[in-house]
């Protein structure tokens, strides 16, 4: 580890050297490709240096035991005890920091939400799953966009598929991927029976153009008229776009927009980030067994939360994490959450790197 931490360390007084340099101030481009790089690694650094600044007052204050003044001894004890356990706890932060980081982490997503099993009180569950991300997006500063939306008859969602746009969203947001169960009296039930329902949800990172080549002979488009609820016409043009990828047989239909184009783009945006997630999940399946269990299998079908209402509780199955506080949870207080799911997933990872 220690042998990384010096390449690092020398990478970043490279890059401190280069950025200072005239000739690369004035190549934007080169600049801007030196300074994300020098951000990336900070962290790091200011850890190791840290750790290197703790290593040699441990050092000092091991000299100091051989001191003859029993009240030196004593103060140099204690100083080796507190510097022993920040040593410890920066070794600690070091090995976290230097898991290979997922290159999607810092990409946009395509939050798509459907009802699963469970009619109309799945619809509505959908509803409400879509206003805590969209409320969670709000309170990280992030911009949600309506990519494609089917409504329900009964005021809930069929489907939505959001684009959320901001800083590091997929880190925050991919291990919501999976079924998320409700169980709660609906209100049309008058014995008051719990019905439980089902929600899955897919976090796509959102695909560029230059990563992912789309050959426009590989496509079939199709134009149509939008309809509304119950089938009556939005549109008196055919401005509803269906897009179907010939090799993989994958459908994408837009019609939340008036223009033709516009709903195209948009069309091809759901597309294209479909299609990177099929191959990474291919990728993935291709890799081992162990390598599976590091990361969690991100699994559609896996039941990964329960939303009980009768007892206002929210469980994770993955993590054991239950709390108490279903209300504010389905508000978009959902950070407590996020983050034990980052922190055992890193752990796991820890333990697989080491």
């Amino acid at each position: 580890m220690f042998d990384k931490l010096k390449n690092v360390d020398d990478r970043f007084s490279q890059l401190e050297a280069l950025l200072s340099d005239p000739k690369v101030v004035q190549d934007r481009a080169a600049y801007q490709k030196y300074a994300r790089e020098h951000a990336d690694i900070a962290e790091i650094i200011n850890a190791y240096r840290a750790y290197q600044q703790v290593d040699r007052e441990l050092d000092d204050s091991l000299e100091l035991l051989k001191d003859s003044d029993p009240e030196i001894k004593g103060m140099a004890k204690e100083e080796i005890d507190r510097l022993s356990d920040r040593k410890e706890q920066l070794e600690l932060a070091l090995k976290q920091l230097l898991i290979p980081k997922d290159p999607l982490d810092d990409k946009n997503v395509l939050l798509e939400i459907r009802a699963g099993t469970g009619g109309d009180e799945a619809g509505l569950f959908a509803g409400d799953l879509y206003k805590m991300y969209s409320r969670y997006a709000e309170s990280q500063g992030w911009k949600t966009e309506v990519m494609e939306v089917h409504a329900s008859g009964v005021g809930g969602l069929k489907e939505i598929i959001i684009l959320v746009k901001g800083e590091r969203v997929y880190s925050r947001l991919k291990y919501e991927s999976g079924t998320h169960r409700v169980q709660r009296v609906p209100t049309t039930e008058t014995q008051g029976r719990i019905h439980t329902s089902a929600v899955t949800v897919a976090v796509l990172p959102e695909a560029e153009e230059v990563e992912l080549e789309i050959d426009p002979s590989e496509l079939r488009i199709d134009v149509f008229r939008s309809s509304g609820p119950g089938g009556q016409s939005v549109n008196t043009t055919d401005s509803a776009v269906r897009i179907t990828h010939l090799p993989t047989g994958l459908v994408v239909s837009c019609q939340d927009e008036k223009s033709q184009h516009k709903n195209k783009a948009k069309g091809m945006k759901v597309l294209r980030a479909r299609l990177l997630d099929k191959m990474t999940q291919e990728q993935d399946a291709k890799l081992s067994q162990e390598r599976k269990s590091q990361v969690g299998s991100g699994d559609r079908s896996e039941r990964i939360r329960t939303y009980n209402f009768p007892q206002g509780r929210v469980t994770d199955h993955r993590i054991g994490l239950t709390l108490y506080k279903l209300e504010s949870i389905l508000q978009g207080q959902i950070d407590e959450i996020i983050t034990a799911l980052t922190t055992h997933y890193q752990t796991q990872a820890l333990q697989h790197a080491h």
